[in-house]
């Protein structure tokens, strides 16, 4: 993916803070991404939790996914973090729309700042597809060649929601403020740096950059990372007793050191990657 074409994708993607948008084999990114910002200021809610909103129709394959998800301690901790959060309402959907791939947006802010809301819309063929290595090392894992090798769609699924759910703990844990500010700066940045001859050295992207905490490629980056390593975790956990477990792991290495080197040291600092058996 050339620069240009990544920011100007990132124009889009940052508008929302936490989505994420997979490009499978079938036809790249999503063209339905979500355009515009979605953040809606709302009354403290008092009656929370999670709430689903799956049409009958995928009901049956939502429960399978959440089965996984559930079948882990780690997975367990991360729903019920929401589950039983009175003042925070998180949406989970199912829709044709999302495909293979998922994203969370929608926002929620109660009048204080706080952050009170937001939806994973799940797509409906969640259990299928792997997106590219680069962004999505741990995802991307999954996609063994190893004929002998067969990992269930259910645990593809959960791995996926796993990754999403981390996109809300990411929301939750940064300024509201901040967060306003990278908004509105991304397409400022992007409009002068086409406009420059797509020189990041320029003193007006440096300073702006600064003002958001980064590019916007490394604001993306470092988020898509961060909830590569709940995915990750979730792994651990659900196959770390599968024949196939260590085929999964050496390859999430491989695709750390060759797409994510940068990056290599935030999977270390858990001891479910650094002290994986198969990595010693």
């Amino acid at each position: 993916m050339n620069l240009v074409f990544r920011l100007s994708l990132l124009l889009i993607i940052t508008l929302c803070f936490s989505v994420s948008i997979y490009p499978w084999d079938k036809g790249g990114f999503f063209e339905d991404f979500a355009s515009e910002v979605k953040m809606r200021v709302v009354d403290t809610p008092s009656d929370g939790g999670i709430r689903e909103e799956i049409p009958d129709k995928y009901k049956d394959r939502f429960e399978k996914w959440k089965a996984e998800l559930l079948s882990t301690e780690f997975g367990r901790s991360e729903w019920d973090r929401y589950a039983n959060d009175k003042k925070f309402i998180l949406t989970i959907k199912v829709s044709s729309k999302r495909d293979k791939g998922a994203g969370t947006d929608e926002f929620l802010w109660d009048d204080t700042g706080k952050f009170v809301g937001a939806t994973i819309t799940l797509g409906d063929d969640l259990n299928d597809g792997f997106p590219d290595p680069v962004y999505y090392p741990v995802l991307n894992s999954l996609s063994v060649s190893e004929a002998s090798y067969s990992i269930s769609g259910e645990i593809i699924a959960a791995a996926k929601i796993s990754h999403e759910i981390d996109h809300v703990n990411q929301t939750a844990a940064a300024n509201k403020k901040f967060i306003e500010t990278q908004n509105q700066l991304v397409p400022i940045y992007i409009s002068i740096f086409l406009k420059n001859g797509r020189n990041t050295k320029d003193k007006k992207l440096v300073d702006l950059a600064e003002q958001m905490g980064g590019t916007p490629n490394q604001i993306w980056e470092s988020r898509e990372y961060w909830s590569e390593v709940s995915a990750m975790r979730y792994l651990n956990e659900r196959i770390g007793k599968e024949n196939f477990y260590c085929v999964v792991f050496k390859k999430i290495r491989r695709n750390i050191e060759t797409y994510a080197k940068s990056y290599e040291d935030r999977f270390d600092q858990y001891p479910e990657f650094s002290q994986s058996p198969c990595l010693k």
